[in-house]
């Protein structure tokens, strides 16, 4: 539900985009500013909200960071200027960053390392649900409402997230495995800071799955930030049926999560990455591209197939970080590496409204995608394959050698 609610309340505001152009008489440009801002708070927030959960405990954090973005969802529909909302949207994001990572990390940690790719990436199935939620919100409800006010009461609906703070316990929530290490790493006098994720031991992981994160997160956001733009310029549609056309494309993102959690145990992370990017890149262009003028015939299943690829990659993200960084500094890591990815993205947001300048809007998401997802691939060749393997501490890593750290031998499955 978490991870629904925070994907809903991250995508709404790309959805609304028409609607804010013309509350605000905004440009392309500028509406491109404040998503790309935005992410780039999520980088900030992401990273202080792992630091802090590694610290104080996953589940105490996990209440804060969704207070925290559900309200300033909730603040977005009082802005009353491009400049109030470009700032609601920076607070918002700060705690929108930390709220996947410190959740993908508690859950992380309790799973059983043969499955943990399967529970992570049905958890993580969330996400297409919350995209579906968005475009509905964004289509069909605010188009039935007037236009002057109808984007305020979308963002208003934001405050729901807030009554999820209920379902979590704030110190029982945590994994025994996250105990144990914080009570080692006091015994030792150990203390772990922002900067720990860049020792000689992690730094290699750390920028090695920040890439990673960039590449997949860039070319999902090339695309989906001006996917309902691009419906109503390009297509024609208006509107309220573009938010029915991004509704299918997140019908087969919520398949590409399951799917992609069926077989990341079996084929491992890299490959999922490989085979999804490669999948995203050829679906999407033909979507784009294709001669399927504005006829949802065509248009609504094609954005199943590439929603498929599009959303599907995320589901392994959670697992595939868990394993990477050590329990001490997992929050820290996995916040930064993927929240990086979220900041990162907004190159290739802006870059798809400057190249728009020039060429057609799908031209220009086509070609920020490709870029993107080209930073993903050449990540996964550098990466360990981590399917199965036992979750590491930091005394690990110090005794691997650097060749043991780039090609880990991986562990039988072990109930933890």
């Amino acid at each position: 539900m978490g991870w629904a609610l925070d994907t809903a309340d991250g995508l709404v505001f790309q959805y609304l985009i028409p609607f804010l152009i013309a509350a605000f008489g905004m440009t392309l440009a500028q509406a491109g500013a404040i998503a790309s801002a935005n992410y780039f708070a999520a980088a900030i927030g992401g990273w202080l909200g792992g630091w802090l959960c590694d610290r104080y405990g996953r589940a105490r954090i996990l209440q804060i960071t969704i207070l925290w973005f559900s309200f300033f969802s909730f603040l977005s529909g009082f802005a009353n200027s491009y400049e109030q909302l470009l700032v609601i949207r920076v607070l918002e994001g700060i705690g929108f960053g930390a709220e996947w990572a410190v959740g993908a990390v508690l859950l992380g940690e309790m799973i059983n390392p043969a499955h943990r790719g399967k529970i992570l990436g049905t958890v993580a199935s969330g996400g297409a649900v919350g995209s579906g939620i968005a475009a509905l919100l964004a289509g069909p409800v605010a188009a039935a409402l007037p236009a002057d006010y109808a984007w305020r009461v979308v963002f208003w609906l934001g405050i729901a997230p807030a009554v999820l703070v209920f379902f979590v316990r704030r110190g029982s929530d945590d994994s025994e495995v996250f105990k144990q290490a914080r009570a080692h790493s006091r015994a030792v006098g150990r203390r772990v800071g922002l900067g720990s994720i860049f020792q000689p031991s992690v730094i290699r992981i750390t920028c090695l799955a920040a890439l990673l994160a960039v590449g997949a997160q860039g070319a999902g956001f090339a695309v989906s930030n001006y996917l309902t733009t691009f419906l109503h310029v390009e297509r024609g549609l208006s509107t309220s049926v573009a938010g029915y056309c991004v509704l299918f494309n997140s019908l087969g993102g919520f398949f590409g999560f399951l799917v992609n959690a069926a077989v990341s145990d079996r084929i491992g992370r890299r490959q999922v990455f490989r085979l999804y990017g490669l999948g995203f890149i050829i679906t999407s262009s033909i979507y784009l591209f294709g001669p399927w003028g504005n006829s949802l015939a065509v248009l609504m299943p094609l954005g199943a197939i590439y929603g498929f690829f599009q959303f599907g990659i995320y589901a392994s993200f959670a697992p595939y970080f868990t394993e990477l960084f050590p329990t001490e500094i997992r929050g820290t890591g996995q916040a930064f590496a993927y929240n990086f990815g979220r900041a990162t993205s907004a190159v290739f947001i802006m870059g798809v409204a400057i190249v728009a300048r020039s060429l057609p809007l799908s031209a220009a998401m086509a070609i920020m995608a490709i870029l993107s997802i080209s930073c993903a691939i050449i990540a996964t060749l550098f990466l360990p394959e981590t399917a199965g393997r036992k979750l590491q501490n930091l005394d690990d890593l110090a005794e691997a050698s650097p060749a043991a750290v780039r090609a880990p031998t991986l562990a039988p499955p072990q109930t933890i």
